[in-house]
């Protein structure tokens, strides 16, 4: 039996010669081998619609015969990324620091317009128009998605300016080999009978209180997130407490002890990216702090740290690839149990070879915790020359020598 990533590779090699209905008709018969849910399966590994191929399955149960191509048969023009096999590979770069998702689902969009990516294919030798670009997009599994309504301005001063130097700081550490982390705190969970949205397959849906009452729940849980960019892992760290910076320097700190030295054991940096708000806040003097005491002090690390411009947030690499993924994963199920809510954190895998670990963390943290002007003083820490207040380097202060 075929598999999606088969099917992948076949449409790859067929689609040049795979027109009109024999196309449809093909994606129909793939999807018949792959059994149940096999339509979705084929349209997401093929960038068909699902009605392409729905089409073609039922005209083959109907018995209906593959259309003759006649030896005087008119076949049009080739698509551009058949006579330009670089287009596809260029656009996937381009599209790194471009795409955004909804943390809760697998929506992805674009943050440029087809007619700024078609610009930049043309400076990259590549002759397309930003309707080949739409349709690209489109097989890739992105969508047009309309506007929203929003009170004031929300556009940020220099902006574009902040994700061209993440770009740049991103492209400098990958081609380094040298770690990237995302970090974000997911949306906090209330543990027991409760209810989560989404749907799965059972003959009889689950039972959940009426009203989501916290002071019925058994505990709220707090996930903090961090991805890996460059291996794909995740690494996701549930409180029980309050959501504060130290306990969000404590699972990077806890992190880099466990993983990040294996896996990188010569690296003297580690790059950070995060949002603009919550107990990672590029104005929050205690995350500083502890960045400076429990990661650049403890482990020796240089730690620069590059924050999204606010409203920016979905553009965090973490919020697409692993939050959206992790609650599809337990979408529909009650979290009942904190070790059943840590067990759907870890299965959470994709085609694209994702692997999650999870750890619970009892201990009591505390909110308001005040930062003097001395402590603040003491950071050893540099900001950068583009956009001062969302980028700046922590480096190690020296130790003191004991007698």
């Amino acid at each position: 039996m075929s598999t999606q990533e088969e099917v992948r590779e076949k449409y790859s090699l067929l689609k040049s010669h795979l027109k009109g209905r024999l196309r449809s008709l093909w994606a129909g018969a793939e999807a018949a081998a792959l059994g149940r849910g096999g339509i979705k399966r084929v349209a997401e590994a093929t960038g068909l619609s699902c009605a392409t191929v729905s089409s073609g399955l039922h005209k083959l149960r109907a018995g209906e015969p593959p259309p003759r191509y006649g030896p005087h048969r008119k076949c049009g023009p080739k698509f551009s990324e058949d006579k330009d096999p670089t287009l596809i590979p260029d656009l996937e770069q381009l599209l790194l620091d471009e795409v955004a998702g909804n943390p809760m689902t697998q929506d992805k969009w674009v943050r440029s317009s087809t007619h700024k990516l078609r610009d930049r294919l043309r400076e990259k030798g590549h002759s397309v128009g930003h309707c080949t670009v739409y349709r690209l997009l489109k097989q890739m599994g992105f969508r047009l998605r309309g506007n929203k309504k929003r009170r004031g301005d929300s556009r940020a001063p220099g902006r574009d300016g902040q994700f061209q130097h993440i770009a740049s700081q991103r492209k400098a550490f990958s081609e380094a080999g040298l770690p990237i982390l995302s970090v974000d705190t997911k949306h906090k969970e209330l543990i027991g009978d409760f209810l989560n949205r989404g749907k799965v397959w059972c003959k009889h849906a689950a039972e959940v209180n009426e009203h989501d009452f916290t002071s019925t729940a058994k505990c709220r849980a707090i996930p903090f997130g961090i991805y890996d960019v460059l291996r794909n892992e995740g690494h996701v760290t549930v409180g029980v407490s309050n959501d504060t910076p130290e306990f969000a320097v404590n699972a990077i700190a806890q992190w880099w002890n466990q993983d990040g030295m294996v896996a990188y054991p010569q690296a003297p940096e580690l790059l950070i990216f995060a949002d603009c708000g919550g107990t990672n806040a590029y104005r929050c003097k205690a995350w500083k702090l502890h960045l400076q005491e429990k990661l650049c002090d403890r482990f020796g690390l240089l730690v620069p740290v590059c924050h999204y411009p606010p409203g920016c947030s979905k553009w965090n690499p973490i919020e697409c690839r692993l939050f959206s993924q992790i609650s599809i994963n337990w979408a529909g199920r009650p979290l009942k149990s904190l070790n059943l809510m840590l067990g759907y954190i870890r299965g959470t895998t994709t085609s694209t070879g994702l692997t999650v670990k999870a750890y619970l963390d009892v201990n009591t943290y505390h909110r308001g915790q005040k930062i003097s002007r001395e402590e603040m003083d003491r950071l050893h820490l540099k900001r950068h020359d583009i956009c001062p207040e969302w980028n700046y380097t922590l480096s190690p202060r020296p130790q003191p020598i004991h007698r």
